[in-house]
């Protein structure tokens, strides 16, 4: 049985400190200054990148809060929380696609030198404190997630992964067969890689789930990225595609979610959204499976 040995180091790219988690099959590049963005996971048998950003080299740079999530950086995975769509909710202003893509997280450097990047960051408007670890093992990406209550009163949350995905010719997508049956019979998800939606761009969004999963399979290559979650824990499944209708750009998202609506006021309306308890916590887990 092959043994993989995990190394970690810290790079400087544009003035950003990126912190890096590899072994001789993945690499995984991380920005905690730009909310924690996941800016890179690179096959490395294959060379292939898994992370989209648009056309020409890599541009990092920081946004201010309340920006719209459209003139980001928009590379590789941001986290959405509490909500997706602007909104108010309970006499707060709450930002396109959420409080944290924006703002700086720490890093827990204890955590760092012992191969684990776990980077944090409180929220400004809503009374949450945000939290996730990320571990390699082997050729698994675990991501572990906690959110805190600051607040005695029990406090409502829509969370997303935002990962923007880069396609290459035979790319397919891969679903259980009780999620595809909630896709309405899109016909785009069975041709990602070369299938234009109505109007140049779609979201879809699937639930309540009994499986978490989704990935990218190509039989081309035999590479593949596969998403897993507890559908327990997170019951959405919101698939994005743009073949050039949002701002002329070219990329795919696979996004695990626990909300039944991209704006968290609609989300609580379906009743179909987290919730924390007053003063306490809750926890959950994405990984990423890369062949």
């Amino acid at each position: 049985m092959k043994v993989l040995t995990n190394n970690f180091a810290v790079r400087r790219e544009q003035g950003f400190e990126v912190y890096v988690l590899g072994n001789q099959e993945v690499e995984i590049a991380v920005v905690p200054a730009l909310g924690a963005k996941i800016i890179s996971v690179k096959n490395l048998r294959t060379g292939r990148e898994w992370m989209w950003h648009p056309p020409g080299e890599l541009e990092l740079f920081h946004n201010r809060p309340g920006d719209n999530f459209s003139r980001s950086p928009l590379v590789g995975v941001d986290e959405c929380l509490p909500t997706i769509d602007p909104c108010v909710w309970r006499g707060r202003k709450l930002p396109d696609h959420g409080e944290v893509w924006s703002a700086e997280w720490s890093v827990d450097e204890e955590m760092w030198q012992k191969g684990a990047l776990k980077t944090s960051v409180r929220l400004e408007i809503s009374p949450f404190d945000f939290a996730r670890t990320v571990e390699l093992d082997e050729n698994v990406v675990r991501l572990s997630y906690e959110l805190s209550n600051r607040s005695t009163a029990p406090e409502y949350f829509l969370w997303a992964m935002h990962p923007l995905l880069s396609l290459q010719p035979g790319d397919r997508l891969a679903l259980p067969a009780a999620t595809r049956a909630l896709l309405d019979g899109a016909d785009w998800v069975d041709a990602i890689d070369s299938v234009v939606p109505k109007g140049n761009c779609s979201k879809l969004l699937a639930g309540p789930l009994t499986e978490g999963f989704s990935g990218i399979h190509n039989a081309k290559t035999g590479e593949g990225f596969d998403f897993e979650w507890n559908a327990a824990e997170n019951n959405g499944l919101g698939l994005w595609l743009t073949r050039g209708g949002w701002h002329g750009h070219h990329h795919f998202a696979i996004e695990p979610t626990n909300a039944g609506a991209d704006a968290l006021t609609e989300a609580v309306g379906r009743e179909w959204c987290g919730i924390v308890p007053g003063s306490g916590s809750t926890t959950w887990q994405v990984r990423f499976r890369i062949r």
